[in-house]
């Protein structure tokens, strides 16, 4: 089982280092990048290429792990008792399978992706370590032990918008997604846009990494934004000219709301184009 990338996904060979190391360590990968680099779609592509079952687990600031591995519904069972459900003699009928529990009964070894696990409580990471370590857990109402059929390969992803235990990081293996130069986002923009003309994603390109390379940016525009920009472009049948204008002359690009996405980023350009222009 070694990934080497899709046909529709562009991985570099570092990031398909880390993904085969995880898997022979047999230890959670966590990825961390930019918003828009392709961190969710690297779990979905891995589970692909590699023929595995496949689960999601997006995790919310009001996610607990106890939902990842069941929760009982108490609630449902006290209804069905008092309408005299003969079902509720069996416990086992309100406890709703988690996606970990959902993963460990897989025939053939699947894929977990956890998404975006900084969205939770700061314990939340630790509160999964034994699960996660011994591909295991009890369930207290039935009595049972959950084991693992096969063992899951594990990807975590995070924004970095909150510091992980060090407990938690010490059992996973670790890659962060650099923002792609320019030919590797010339290989992303051929994957999407293969009859893509040439000389509109070189102007597409050069307005594009101009608008990263501000300083001061609140939020600079992703890789996901760029292929927007790019559908909108080719649905707007836009003159490459009219991008190289807007680049030379220092003035907003056409559809420049599918690059930036707030107001003080829009005032920004506008101030240093004029200081531009003046100068």
């Amino acid at each position: 089982m070694r990934f080497t990338g899709t046909e529709d996904y562009v991985a570099t060979d570092d990031l398909t280092m880390a993904v085969n190391a995880a898997v022979t360590l047999q230890r959670p990968l966590l990825v961390k990048g930019e918003p828009g680099t392709g961190k969710t779609r690297l779990a979905q592509e891995v589970a692909r290429a590699l023929d595995m079952p496949y689960f999601e687990w997006h995790v919310k600031s009001t996610t607990k792990a106890q939902q990842g591995l069941y929760e009982y519904d108490a609630v449902s069972r006290l209804r069905d008792s008092q309408l005299g459900e003969s079902k509720v003699k069996d416990i086992s009928n309100y406890i709703v399978k988690g996606k970990l529990w959902e993963a460990f009964e897989a025939g053939k070894r699947p894929l977990l992706l956890i998404d975006e696990i900084d969205k939770a409580d700061i314990e939340f990471p630790n509160d999964l370590l034994r699960e996660l370590d011994q591909m295991e857990f009890y369930v207290y109402e039935t009595r049972q032990t959950v084991k693992a059929l096969n063992r899951p390969v594990i990807i975590i992803t995070s924004n970095n918008e909150k510091e992980l235990p060090d407990a938690f990081l010490r059992r996973c293996f670790f890659h962060y997604i650099r923002f792609p130069d320019a030919p590797t986002m010339q290989k992303i923009v051929d994957v999407h846009f293969p009859k893509l003309k040439q000389n509109l994603l070189k102007e597409a390109m050069e307005v594009f990494f101009g608008l990263r390379e501000l300083p001061g940016l609140k939020k600079k525009p992703s890789t996901s934004e760029l292929l927007d920009w790019l559908k909108l472009l080719l649905a707007e049948d836009i003159d490459p000219a009219v991008l190289r204008e807007a680049s030379t002359k220092k003035s907003l690009p056409p559809l420049y709301g599918a690059l930036l996405k707030n107001e003080q980023d829009v005032h920004l350009f506008e101030r240093i184009a004029f200081m531009a222009r003046r100068n």
